[in-house]
């Protein structure tokens, strides 16, 4: 009788169907040295689960502080923005001084006219072709118009 209980328990076992006192009294049937043959194949399981209940971890874990590697890449970070920032600035004022110097130095009057005449022509087309679009706004304005009228 208590063979035919111990299977159908085992069915339910891997059905998942079983509650605690079920598993347990499983767990005492493959502990005690009284077990079928027919069911020997399963004893190993249950063993294991009795086995690593008492299984202990023993091993130190070593942590590693990394505060050391953060601070290092923060300095870094900050000479590497500090650098590009002074090359940036060297680099501007640099440019910014050669281009200073070149504008609006005419020694001769007459040439610094006809400079300035060209200046004012380029403005000048400039501003046309701004005009010439602004009149095909309008037209499709008015072509618009009429047909939504």
């Amino acid at each position: 009788m208590e063979l035919n209980r111990i299977e159908k328990l085992l069915e339910n076992y891997f059905q998942g169907e079983t509650n605690l006192a079920d598993e347990q009294e499983l767990k005492n049937y493959f502990a005690s040295g009284n077990v079928a043959p027919n069911l020997k194949q399963y004893q190993s399981v249950f063993g294991y689960f009795s086995e690593a209940k008492n299984e202990k971890f023993t091993k130190e874990i070593v942590i590693q502080n990394k505060k050391k590697n953060t601070v290092w890449l923060s300095i870094a970070a900050s000479v590497t923005i500090l650098l590009g920032v002074g090359v940036f600035s060297y680099l501007n004022m640099e440019t910014k001084n050669k281009t200073t110097g070149e504008l609006g130095t005419y020694d001769d009057p007459e040439v610094a006219f006809r400079e300035t005449q060209k200046a004012l022509n380029m403005v000048s087309e400039n501003v046309n072709v701004g005009i010439k679009s602004v009149e095909y706004v309008n037209e499709y304005q008015e072509s618009k118009n009429l047909i939504f009228k």
